[in-house]
């Protein structure tokens, strides 16, 4: 019922938005008077706080490559490679440009969309062919499609065949257990694999510096989690009767963690307004539009996946299985490994993705490398200035020194 409740105040609340929306727009010729702009700050803050965001778009539509040392601008396009009922690979295609290295880049499922990893793939654009996971909102898949643990890994092993010979992976955060998993049983059953596997801020071992995330996890059994996080999809959307994990609950638990961080970033917004700083206001739209954008997770792959990843550490003790078969990571020899920290995080802690080393103990020492990037949180990982001055280029070598096995 939590769900319907959550729409009907949605719902009921649509007058009010529409006032507040007419009220700012009566404002807008005036704005420009002192004595006007805490009035339409207040107004916006209330629109703000009260509207659903959409999915973003990746907004990804040119970008800068070296050509016989030659910087050039060519056009990018957005294509789709591979689509299935809870995922569509996107494929960023260069106008003109060919023969790069091909890369996976396998999208957090846990609540924001793929586009939260635009800078990621705006800083790998340059010298590589970027693909990524573009997951589907569980609410709108119709109710007959189902969504396991088993299925994601599945269909990572899917797209790493689809792309073929010379690709590399990228695992930003939670895919790192699957897609390690993936890699693993592509090499134990010696088909094609991926050359590199990069795993960021990924919770391969949640025993490691473990966080408030991983402790709330712990601390509360599957039974806890499905009777009070797991909820039914209601009419109005496709996926009616599906039971999911809600994009609208998962954003109480991300804005909680750091709830005075927030306010003030609020509270700064209606400053900046109020003193007409349009630069730093549109910085803080840019962020939230994204950051309050979240979908609906199938519920059956959130149980799962908090069965296996923080209650049963399946993969670090070698009991993580996939369709009734033990995953083996040790059977990963010639697939380089990348494993990238941040010393802040605050959601995979220190030592909980490097863990992948121990794990993949069959891997030789010159196929693997382990980064921890000083003063940086989860999401400076794979976005922000650090990322793309100081991370990212280390990736890009790593990727391309790891051209054959």
């Amino acid at each position: 019922m939590l769900y319907h409740i959550h729409e009907l105040h949605h719902l009921m609340l649509s007058p009010y938005r529409a006032w507040l929306h007419a009220s700012r727009a009566a404002l807008s010729p005036w704005t420009s008077q002192p004595g006007v702009r805490p009035l339409a700050a207040g107004l916006e803050l209330a629109e703000r706080m009260t509207r659903r965001y959409g999915k973003p778009e990746f907004g990804i539509t040119e970008c800068a490559v070296t050509v016989k040392k030659t910087v050039k601008t060519v056009r990018v396009q957005k294509e789709i490679a591979d689509e299935t009922p809870f995922c569509t690979l996107l494929h960023f295609v260069k106008e003109g440009v060919s023969g790069q290295p091909k890369v996976l880049l396998v999208a957090p499922l846990s609540g924001h969309y793929a586009t939260l990893l635009r800078g990621t793939v705006e800083a790998m654009l340059p010298e590589h062919d970027v693909y990524i996971t573009d997951w589907t909102d569980a609410r709108d898949v119709p109710h007959s499609e189902a969504f396991h643990l088993d299925d994601y890994i599945e269909l990572v092993m899917h797209h790493l065949a689809l792309l073929g010979e010379n690709t590399h992976v990228i695992a930003v955060c939670q895919p790192s257990v699957p897609v390690l998993a993936a890699v693993a049983l592509m090499c134990e059953d010696d088909v094609m694999r991926p050359l590199s596997m990069t795993l960021m801020g990924g919770p391969v071992d949640t025993r490691k510096a473990p966080t408030a995330v991983n402790a709330f996890a712990k601390e509360h059994s599957i039974e806890w989690f499905n009777s009070h996080s797991v909820h039914t999809v209601p009419m109005s959307y496709p996926g009616f009767g599906r039971q999911v994990y809600p994009g609208f609950l998962q954003l109480q638990g991300f804005l909680g963690m750091n709830m005075e961080r927030h306010a003030n970033a609020h509270a700064d917004h209606f400053w900046h307004l109020v003193q007409g700083d349009g630069e730093s206001a549109q910085h803080h739209r840019q962020f939230y539009d994204e950051y309050m954008s979240v979908m609906d997770l199938p519920a059956e792959y959130f149980l799962e996946t908090i069965q296996a990843v923080f209650h049963d550490h399946a993969l670090p003790d070698g009991k993580l299985m996939y369709r009734g078969r033990r995953v083996d990571p040790t059977a990963i020899k010639d697939v380089a490994l990348f494993t990238i920290e941040g010393e802040l995080d605050d959601i995979s802690g220190v030592g909980q993705t490097k863990a992948a080393h121990a794990v993949c103990s069959k891997l030789p020492d010159t196929k693997r490398k382990h980064l921890e990037q000083k003063g940086v949180g989860h999401y400076g990982i794979f976005n922000g200035r650090k990322w793309k001055t100081l991370i990212q280029p280390q990736v890009a070598a790593f990727i391309a020194a790891h051209q054959t096995r």
